[in-house]
């Protein structure tokens, strides 16, 4: 397993003492407890009172303030000490926020995270195993009977659909503008955008060039919420539609038009290694030796920071027992493994873009 030099130190040697793999074993069990009480600090405004109180205050202060017990402010409080949220001056008994705390309040990384696993994955994920033996969506059933959550999402609660549209927005979006040069250098007519989702990307493309035009290719609900999001938008006009589910093998792309790019963003990893193969397969068939395909991932190999890799590898499980049942967040080379039993091979890789995004660049053998 080739990994980048960070994770290679982390992922292959012992790093804890054994008081600290105790702990960190212990924290583990009761991880559930963990996260409701560090919620509840949030959503009581707990912490928010203490960031903005440098001096500290008392659990009274800090009841009152909040508008909760003082039983409730003390268990939350004790809880947050051996959490590592919050500290307290021993002589005054005044709490203020932690470092950990800080970030956990203000860093929208965490913030996005946590309501994500709260409002989509939580109680789904109490069928996990279910989910890991029968190789299906299991808490998916929770929201409804749809074979995948994409089929579902329009149909979700709205504060569900908001988690989750700010979860998978938040890790793109922020590459879209480093995407850009590399996607338009060669200067392209015509681009493919494979699982367009909301069409933020397909807008983005439109505002850069004023020539270009994108078809997007989703499931229909998908094209429809898309339509809705950029309705009246300027450029929308040169955004097409190709209603498509890719799951069905007989279904592949568009063959009455030419494109000079293929993009795929956050898409592949929603589905298994066989289904990309097959998906691929299908792309390749549209290409010519100028065609280049562009997929953005976020792999987990390839993160310059362990905590980013660690929160992809905990949203494989997303996808285990929420989206589909089958697919992950992928070591770049089993993608790359993937791409070259399509037919295909990797011309070049663009790594570090916004929340550690790649892009491998593809074309025909």
């Amino acid at each position: 397993m080739n990994l980048f030099p960070d994770l290679e130190k982390i992922y292959t040697q012992e790093h804890l003492s054994a008081r600290e793999a105790q702990r960190l074993a212990q924290y583990i069990a009761f991880g559930p407890v963990v996260f409701e009480a560090s919620r509840m600090m949030i959503r009581f405004g707990i912490l928010q009172l203490l960031r903005d109180n440098d001096e500290g205050l008392g659990i009274e202060d800090i009841a009152t303030k909040c508008n909760i017990s003082n039983y409730a402010a003390k268990v939350l409080l004790e809880a947050s000490l051996s959490i590592g949220t919050v500290l307290v001056e021993p002589k005054t008994e005044k709490y203020r926020i932690s470092k950990t705390g800080w970030f956990l309040l203000t860093n929208e990384s965490t913030r996005v995270n946590m309501d994500f696993n709260h409002d989509v994955n939580y109680e789904g994920f109490f069928k996990l195993e279910e989910s890991l033996k029968e190789g299906r969506p299991a808490g998916l059933e929770h929201f409804g009977s749809w074979p995948t959550i994409y089929e579902g999402l329009s149909s979700l609660p709205k504060q569900v659909l908001d988690s989750w549209m700010n979860f998978d927005h938040f890790y793109s979006d922020g590459s879209f503008d480093q995407a850009l040069p590399i996607v338009f250098g060669s200067k392209p007519k015509r681009l493919l955008d494979v699982g367009g989702n909301t069409g933020r990307w397909a807008m983005k493309c439109v505002g850069y060039d004023k020539d270009i035009i994108v078809t997007i290719a989703d499931l229909p609900q998908q094209l429809e919420m898309m339509r809705q999001q950029t309705a009246g938008l300027e450029g929308s006009d040169r955004i097409e539609a190709y209603p498509v589910n890719l799951l069905e093998e007989k279904n592949g792309f568009p063959e009455d038009r030419h494109f000079d790019v293929i993009w795929m963003s956050q898409f592949l990893d929603c589905f298994s290694e066989n289904e990309i193969q097959s998906i691929l397969e299908r792309a390749s068939r549209i290409m010519d030796e100028n065609t280049r395909l562009f997929i953005m991932e976020t792999f987990w190999d390839r993160q310059k920071y362990e905590t980013a890799a660690f929160c992809l590898t905990m949203t494989s499980l997303y996808f285990t027992a929420m989206a589909n049942g089958n697919s992950k967040m992928y070591h770049s080379a089993d993608m790359q493994r993937i791409v070259e039993k399509a037919g295909l091979e990797v011309e070049t890789v663009h790594d570090y873009l916004g929340q550690g995004h790649s892009i491998m660049v593809c074309k025909k053998k």
